[in-house]
């Protein structure tokens, strides 16, 4: 009887050490926060590279186009600080009372930064005060279906593609985006 008890013990062994490992280790799991953590980290990312891009293009440049039909640089990033609240609406956060109604007329290269952090803190303030349930909450954005989450997850994907933009833009001036230009 010893034996067999001693055998199951053995047997056994391996496989309570193989759980006690598996409570302290996850395995391939989400980043602590899930949605948020990705969210906030790839909003600090291309926040980062926005207002290093802003700082970088002179002054002189924010109202150069390369033609009369498209946005000029600072029509750009006031558009990206416009679109951080305008997306905030389908949540139901309105902009502030101070935000100008014409932002994408300010052109002096100070206020535009100013005006770009802004509307970031204004982001960063609704996805602080959003609940994981909200996040799923349905919405209508632009007449299709979607949730909470998924506005917010729009809101990247117009940083992102203005962040193109205007990288495109500042080479074509003769600015290398701060984040590669090689030391």
């Amino acid at each position: 009887m010893k034996q067999l008890v001693s055998l199951a013990l053995l047997l056994a062994a391996p496989i309570l050490f193989a759980q006690q490992n598996a409570k302290k280790a996850p395995q391939n799991a989400a980043p602590k926060g899930g949605f948020r953590t990705e969210f906030s980290g790839d909003l600090d990312d291309v926040q980062k590279k926005i207002i290093d891009l802003a700082n970088a293009v002179p002054a002189e440049k924010y109202t150069w186009r390369p033609s009369a039909d498209v946005r000029s640089v600072s029509e750009v990033y006031m558009h990206i600080a416009g679109g951080n609240y305008f997306l905030a609406t389908f949540l139901g956060v309105q902009p502030p009372d101070d935000m100008p109604k014409d932002i994408e007329k300010i052109t002096d290269k100070k206020e535009v930064i100013a005006a770009l952090q802004k509307s970031f803190d204004h982001l960063r303030m609704i996805l602080k005060n959003t609940s994981d349930a909200d996040l799923e909450k349905p919405v209508k954005l632009f007449g299709k279906p979607t949730t909470h989450r998924g506005v917010f997850v729009t809101a990247l994907n117009h940083l992102h593609e203005h962040l193109g933009q205007s990288i495109a833009y500042a080479r074509m001036n003769g600015v290398t985006p701060p984040w590669s230009v090689k030391e």
